[in-house]
């Protein structure tokens, strides 16, 4: 479905991943009214883990906002289905909450996070920009770097 979001997407070189299925006993996404709520989403390219490991030790600091950016897109792959595949249903980008895998003492999550957050004004606009939380961790799930979860709202 053509819109002016998937034209957005094309004009920044970006293709989407498919939506991702839940690797435990729980759903990707849930509508309830207006508002999508997404779970956790992980740098996954081709259904691969593609940053792994303590962002600040093995992995860099850029390399970690690009895997918050890969997370971000796969939130958004998220909601397109939760659309039906049109995105120009997406109202406002509500929250995001962005999880680093780091070490004690590390202080550089909102620059690791941005990468999200970038990702979701440069494709929504105005509309993607959000409330977040961008939290350090001891461990993410199978050692992934970044991990995303959203709340949008949709019309």
């Amino acid at each position: 479905m053509a819109g002016k979001i998937n034209a957005r997407l094309a004009e920044l070189g970006i293709a989407l991943p498919e939506a991702a299925v839940p690797v435990a006993n729980y759903v990707a996404y849930v509508v309830s009214g207006n508002v999508v709520h997404v779970a956790g989403q992980l740098p996954l390219e081709n259904g691969e883990l593609k940053y792994a490991g303590t962002v600040g030790d093995e992995v860099s600091v850029e390399a970690g906002a690009a895997a918050a950016r890969l997370c971000a897109l796969n939130v958004i792959a998220q909601v397109k289905a939760a659309c039906g595949g049109d995105l120009d249903r997406v109202a406002r980008v509500l929250k995001l909450n962005g999880f680093v895998n780091a070490p004690a003492g590390f202080r550089d999550q909102p620059k690791v996070i941005n990468g999200a957050s970038d990702l979701m004004v440069d494709v929504f606009g105005e509309a993607g920009r959000h409330a977040r939380s961008a939290i350090g961790m001891g461990s993410l799930p199978f050692d992934a770097s970044v991990e995303i979860d959203a709340m949008v709202q949709i019309d």
